[in-house]
């Protein structure tokens, strides 16, 4: 009896250690199996990031952004294989791209890897010169036979993303508020010569202000030297002039033009229903007020007389739509008539050339120019003068250059592009 009862545990102590055993089994096979989904999935992730690394590059690779609004497969986007996995890659063009001055496009990649599929999508947008406070290819100024170096010096201020093709050349406490880039790697420094990082690492005299920091080093970024996509626009369907030409904005969204050629004397017009004005073979002398949007280019210079304000301050208001580019092929000048303490609201650029003062080396100082928007040369102009041994302005203006934050997504009527793209947004699915 005792032995059954015995016989009868032994039975149950095996029928549970079973059931047990079972299930632990049951339980590591299930958690295999979720680990191997949870790698696949993570490897579908990195096949839809390679996916979308493949679609700027081929974004990148054309030669001009890609027109219309019809979904784009290129076929060497197609079922990819990475071993891991294979990812396909889709470009969208947004349906706006037909009218904005700027194209955007959502790049869709699809990374699958055995069974499991992971969506990601990069939303990017042709990059604009507009997008910077300031750029310049090169910090020098040719003067005759000489290549002279242009300086930040005290009270000059830089409001916003900023880069050189070259290096910035440092004097006292020069202030930058927004990301700094240079292609050299290194900056020159008044007192101390070169300088190959930010902070220095030793006590310096001169002593910039960086408070986005600094990158040095970066690659170069090509300026165009030509306003072709404006001079088209003016041609086709804004307004297209010969000869000198002076424009005057006015606060009603109106502006007074006169042209010899045309016969116009402060001749009233609205602006062009596209934006654009372009003059060929004169320069444009360009003051006032300006309501709307517009840009104003010419194969020659840009001679700003006066005050340039929006009607609408994006300071005051930042949903204003007022937007103004400044586009020369040569230079773009402050005349010597022009006010003691000069504002510009405008995004700037001389293709050419250089953004100046005229007769910038001659006193008294001027005050301060201030600058809204963006300021992009081929080679740094001077403003003033200023003195080595105190420090002290001697001719022309201090700068003071604020980004307007605008310009990221609102640039002026066909402003030059980049020949680049930026990351708009990255987001999870389609």
């Amino acid at each position: 009896m005792r032995k059954g009862f015995l016989l009868i545990a032994v039975y149950g102590v095996v029928a549970v250690l079973t059931i047990l055993g079972s299930a632990l089994i049951l339980k590591v096979a299930s958690e295999k199996n979720l680990i191997e989904r949870e790698k696949r999935t993570l490897q579908a992730f990195y096949c839809a990031e390679a996916g979308l690394d493949r679609g700027m590059v081929w974004l990148r690779d054309q030669p001009f952004p890609p027109s219309g609004i019809d979904s784009i497969s290129p076929s060497q986007l197609q079922n990819v294989d990475l071993e891991l996995g294979v990812f396909s890659v889709t470009i969208n063009p947004y349906e706006n791209n037909l009218t904005a001055y700027l194209s955007r496009y959502k790049i869709i990649s699809r990374g699958i890897v055995r069974g499991i599929e992971k969506v990601l999508t990069l939303d990017v947008t042709v990059d604009s010169f507009a997008r910077y406070a300031y750029f310049t290819d090169d910090e020098h100024f040719r003067w005759g036979w000489w290549k002279i170096p242009v300086w930040f010096v005290n009270n000059d201020r830089i409001g916003g993303p900023n880069q050189t093709n070259s290096h910035y050349h440092i004097y006292g406490e020069p202030i930058f508020d927004g990301m700094s880039k240079t292609a050299d790697n290194f900056m020159y420094y008044y007192y101390d010569g070169y300088i190959y990082s930010y902070p220095s690492g030793f006590p310096t005299t001169d002593n910039p202000q960086f408070n986005q920091g600094i990158t040095l080093g970066v690659e170069p970024l090509k300026m165009p030297s030509k306003a072709l996509d404006l001079k088209t626009a003016a041609v086709h369907s804004g307004l297209h002039l010969e000869t000198p030409t002076t424009i005057v904005l006015k606060e009603d969204g109106t502006m007074d033009v006169t042209n010899a050629k045309e016969g116009w004397d402060n001749e009233n017009m609205p602006l062009p229903s596209n934006g654009a004005v372009f003059v060929t073979g004169g320069d444009v002398y360009v003051s006032g007020v300006l309501k709307g949007q517009l840009s104003i280019g010419t194969n020659r210079n840009i001679v700003v007389t006066n005050n340039i304000l929006y009607a609408d301050d994006p300071i005051i208001n930042p949903n204003s739509t007022d937007v103004l580019g400044l586009i020369a092929e040569r230079d773009v000048i402050i005349d010597d008539s022009a006010p003691y303490d000069l504002e510009i609201n405008a995004s700037i650029m001389a293709l050419g050339d250089s953004f100046t003062v005229e007769n910038w080396w001659a006193g008294p100082p001027k005050g301060t120019l201030a600058v809204l928007g963006g300021i992009i040369q081929k080679e740094r102009g001077p403003v003033g003068t200023f003195s080595g041994a105190t420090g002290e302005k001697l001719s022309g203006y201090s700068k003071n250059y604020d980004y307007d934050q605008r310009l990221i997504n609102q640039t002026p009527p066909h402003y030059p592009a980049t020949g680049d793209y930026i990351v708009v947004l990255w987001k999870k699915g389609g």
